[in-house]
């Protein structure tokens, strides 16, 4: 009798454990929401990111690893992790090389139909210099290392010029894989071409644009190799070079300034909230703290800096207690030598830490779009599944979520088998300014750079009160 009671009134304890379980999420979602939603409010009338961004660029300039800005956006930064009443604030030593550009470049067509005339640019970052007297040569021009290889075994590379003139993907839409399909060339020409008997490369800018403005960036000697010279020119001149060598033979002369010195010790910049109950579960935000010299480093990377800075600002200042310690990670030395990070990963690694998620904001202060995932192939899927649940909550503000890279800085912390993340802006202008003198503050949009600390900030807090399985 008894049973056939309860069986009798089950559907109906069931019916009311559903509705309060649905009651239950609906009121947790609306907390959710709200608080997203202050985090937002706050970032765009208090946040910190812009005029930290405006000291970081303006008073100190480009950073390039181991110079003297460099040394102050450390000390400024570290001050002002400082004053936000963090639980810990801390510098971690790392050993950066030092190279200095020297006197400006000078590249100059000396031979021609249209008479001498210099072209726009920019020695490579980590290149060897020209020597006082500089390198003059005739140009040869290839679009790929199938080709270079190819003149290389006829003998007609030896003692020219080689030119790089293979253009980023127009057609590609996410246009960091246009740059991944280019910036090859830039990387790895100058060994590819010293293979062959070339005395110096030049490099078309990776950017879309056509202007009159050079773009830097790292080149990697290989091992056994000879260093020769590595210059990028603009992509008007890159383009007004090729039609002059379809017409006949084009001698160049450069001459560089630019040399390695001694290696010195630089810093990262690290503050962090304890968490209240996992606190041996991490939750990184960075950005690299290091610029190249030509520019002020606005979009590359000082945005992605002063917006990690500013996710622990937001929290702090709406009374957020994480479960979790959050630590924000401003590394040096991602430009021409990833020794911050890699200094970063073998600490946390001797440590035995585990970084549950790590975001990397490196993709410019533009108008956010969302994040990529990356991880071990062992927990990425479940992880990602996991993320994706959280997107009604994050579309509202244009958010979406995809796989892909994460970030070069934290990428040694991959099998630590957390999730790692890329802050994904628009890209489309980016490459407009990267590694440019025209990479300035005034590039950057404060209400698209503090929205960026915002969905920052929100992912961060979703990840903190749900965790990861």
């Amino acid at each position: 009798m008894a049973f056939s009671y309860l069986f009798k009134h089950l559907k109906y304890v069931i019916v009311v454990l559903s509705v309060f379980c649905t009651l239950t999420m609906e009121a947790q979602t609306d907390e959710d929401a709200f608080f997203i939603r202050s985090v937002y409010d706050q970032a765009l009338s208090h946040g910190q990111a812009y005029p930290w961004l405006y000291h970081l660029t303006t008073d100190i300039g480009g950073r390039l690893a181991g110079s003297p800005q460099a040394a102050a956006a450390v000390e400024y930064t570290r001050q002002m992790l400082d004053t936000m009443g963090l639980d810990t604030v801390y510098l971690q030593a790392c050993e950066v090389p030092r190279w200095v550009r020297g006197n400006p470049e000078v590249v100059r067509v000396a031979q021609s139909a249209m008479g001498s005339f210099d072209l726009k640019a920019t020695a490579l970052g980590n290149s060897v210099g020209t020597g006082p007297d500089g390198i003059a040569a005739e140009i040869v021009e290839v679009k790929s290392f199938d080709e270079l290889d190819a003149l290389g075994a006829r003998g007609s590379v030896k003692g020219k010029i080689v030119f790089f003139n293979r253009e980023m993907d127009p057609n590609q839409i996410n246009t960091f894989a246009a740059y991944g399909g280019a910036v090859d060339q830039r990387v790895y020409g100058a060994s590819k071409a010293a293979k062959h008997g070339a005395l110096a490369v030049l490099v078309r800018s990776m950017t879309n644009r056509r202007d009159d403005i050079p773009h830097t960036g790292s080149t990697v000697y290989e091992d056994g190799v000879k260093q020769i010279p590595a210059v990028a020119i603009s992509t008007n001149d890159s383009d007004k070079l090729s039609r002059l060598l379809k017409m006949q033979a084009v001698r160049v002369y450069i001459q560089t300034n630019c040399a390695m010195l001694t290696p010195v010790t630089s810093y990262n910049v690290i503050g962090e909230i304890r968490g209240s109950e996992y606190p041996d579960e991490l939750i990184l935000v960075g950005g690299h703290l290091d610029s190249w010299d030509t520019g002020q480093g606005a979009h590359d990377d000082g945005s992605g800096c002063v917006q990690s800075m500013d996710v622990l600002f937001l929290l702090k200042s709406l009374g957020y207690k994480p479960k979790r310690t959050i630590r924000c990670v401003l590394f040096m030395n991602e430009e021409n030598g990833l020794a911050g990070g890699k200094a970063y990963w073998a600490a946390s690694n001797a440590a035995s830490e585990y970084h549950m998620a790590a975001i990397e904001s490196d993709r410019g202060g533009f108008t956010p779009q969302g994040f990529s995932a990356d991880g071990h192939a062992d927990v990425l899927q479940a992880k990602y599944r996991q993320l994706t649940t959280w997107l009604p909550l994050l579309e509202p503000y244009g958010l979406h979520f995809s796989t892909g890279g994460s970030g070069a800085d934290i990428s040694g912390l991959k099998d630590q088998k957390g999730l790692l993340l890329g802050f994904v802006p628009d890209s489309q202008r980016y490459f407009d300014f990267h590694h440019t003198h025209t990479d300035r503050i005034e590039a950057v949009n404060r209400r698209e750079l503090q929205l960026g600390s915002a969905a920052m900030a929100s992912l961060v807090y979703l990840l903190d009160k749900y965790g990861l399985e």
